[in-house]
């Protein structure tokens, strides 16, 4: 995930000389902690979780794609809202919200509370997010302290979904799996009280109208897009319901870009998606996130139930993505400014699609360090490249009064890719697992041995979807994006790769 934040230019700076303003970097860098860490922790927990409420493997994937979708799906909502409210009040309804929806779901007795519960998480950490950042922008108004906070936020950006990753693992084998979630409620209102005494109010001066026809046309029409990938592999592509859901879609989708080209105050300004490297970098991160994400969903089943991983097992062994990322971000940051975007965006990518394409090769008995590390390695260093030069891109040649939504884009698409992805790899997978049984079961009695190979199968297949997406991802990089290395270089924003 990628958040991108531009300075904003017509707040006014509330930072005075008071201390307490590195306490309120303290409270929004665990905002950012709770975000990103809800994001991984529960899915080293889902294969437990699944079982424990009787979740089929075609709705697994809300588990996931409920918190994105929200998530993903109302940010620039959530942006808007936070900037003409106050950002202090929306940040602490964000925390809060986001608390009840933890203790919600770390409660679930069924499938369905389960998922309204991290839709919830979804919907609260887009109003929390936004306002976060904001917060910073005019907290820390001098050059040396604004970058230093922002490290702050980085590194805690980054380092979350490792934390979330062996949480996940320590709270899923000893204690509960419900604890991955129960855990974000008492630290979300510790820092919603914190945030009350040392966070200072503030607003955006402007229009303070909302595209709310715009919001619920694109949320809606996303969740049902999903849904209809989920019933297709319940139902099949071929199914009323698929088709009812996919039409509504499609429907809906079309009907937001009526509104926001009408709108006078559009969610979405269609001028800022519509030039060539904001566009393409748009692209590439939906693609990215569509890709990308499911290599979480299917590694963390293949760990535990193919290898035989324990749950704290399996959360070490995603630690090599962090490292990954860590290294490829390290190594683009220097060359962005003497090789541009596009090649860093292209070479990243195609790279993390060669290693997804390596996960191709896992089978029922394979080992990690000879089939899945080298691909972990290769993937994460790939996307640790593209990130930086990604959020760049976004931001090259646009308005001042644009520079929220087009920053805040990067981290949306990758959201919304991740949740359509998410489902429609898991859909192939169930898919070509019930595909291959029906063409290779010849005695009844071999049934429960032929599961485990078909499964791999599966898991194979949608990695080749997943290698497939990325690629067309590099490609899409390869031929839109043309800044060149002096227009990224004088773009002037902040990002913080997740």
């Amino acid at each position: 995930m990628s958040i991108t934040t531009s300075a904003a230019k017509t707040a006014p700076d509330i930072s005075g000389k008071s201390p307490s303003k590195w306490l309120a970097l303290a409270v929004i860098a665990v905002s950012q902690l709770l975000i990103v860490l809800d994001a991984t922790i529960v899915n080293i927990a889902m294969p437990t979780a699944q079982v424990a409420l009787d979740i089929s493997d075609a709705n697994r994937q809300w588990i996931i794609t409920a918190y994105t979708l929200a998530f993903g799906g109302l940010l620039l909502l959530g942006g808007r809202i936070a900037d003409f409210t106050g950002r202090k009040r929306a940040f602490i309804i964000g925390l809060l919200g986001f608390a009840v929806a933890s203790a919600l779901g770390g409660l679930a007795q069924n499938a369905e509370t389960l998922f309204a519960a991290r839709a919830l998480q979804g919907a609260f950490g887009a109003l929390m997010a936004p306002a976060a950042l904001s917060l910073l922008t005019v907290t820390f108004t001098e050059a040396k302290e604004r970058a230093r906070a922002f490290g702050v936020y980085g590194a805690i950006a980054g380092g979350g979904g490792a934390i979330g990753l062996l949480m996940g693992g320590v709270l899923t084998e000893y204690a509960s799996w419900r604890w991955t979630l129960l855990v974000s409620a008492p630290i979300a209102i510790i820092a919603a009280v914190a945030a009350t005494r040392f966070v200072t109010e503030s607003k955006a001066e402007g229009n303070t109208r909302y595209d709310l026809p715009g919001a619920l046309t694109s949320t809606l029409g996303l969740v049902a897009l999903v849904y209809g990938f989920t019933k297709a592999a319940s139902d099949g592509w071929g199914s009323g319901t698929t088709i009812a859901y996919l039409i509504a879609a499609a429907v809906l989708l079309v009907g937001f870009v009526v509104i926001e080209l009408r709108s006078s105050h559009p969610l979405l300004p269609m001028r800022v998606i519509l030039d060539r490297n904001r566009g393409g970098s748009y692209l590439s991160a939906l693609l990215v996130g569509a890709g990308m994400f499911g290599i979480f969903l299917f590694l963390t089943y293949y760990l535990q139930l193919t290898l035989g991983y324990s749950a704290l097992k399996t959360g070490v062994a995603f630690l090599p993505f962090t490292l990954g990322i860590i290294l490829g971000a390290g190594f683009s940051a220097q060359m962005l400014t003497r090789v541009g975007p596009r090649i860093l965006m292209f070479a990243g990518m195609l790279l993390s699609a060669v290693g997804m394409a390596m996960l191709t090769r896992i089978g029922t008995d394979t080992g990690f360090l000879t089939h899945v590390l080298p691909a972990e390695l290769i993937i994460s260093f790939g996307m640790g490249v593209t990130f930086g030069p990604m959020s760049n891109t976004a931001l090259v040649g646009v308005a001042d009064h644009d520079a929220g939504v087009a920053s805040a884009l990067i981290n949306t698409t990758q959201q919304i890719g991740g949740s359509l992805g998410t489902a429609l790899l898991n859909t192939i997978f169930t898919s070509a697992v019930a595909g291959y049984i029906a063409d290779n079961l010849t005695d009844p009695s071999q049934a429960q041995a032929l599961q485990g190979v078909a499964t791999v199968h599966g898991y194979t297949v949608a990695f080749w979807v997943g290698a497939a997406l990325i690629g067309v991802a590099a490609l899409t990089a390869l031929f839109l994006v043309k800044a060149s290395r002096e227009e990224v270089a004088s773009t002037g924003a902040t990002h913080v790769a997740v």
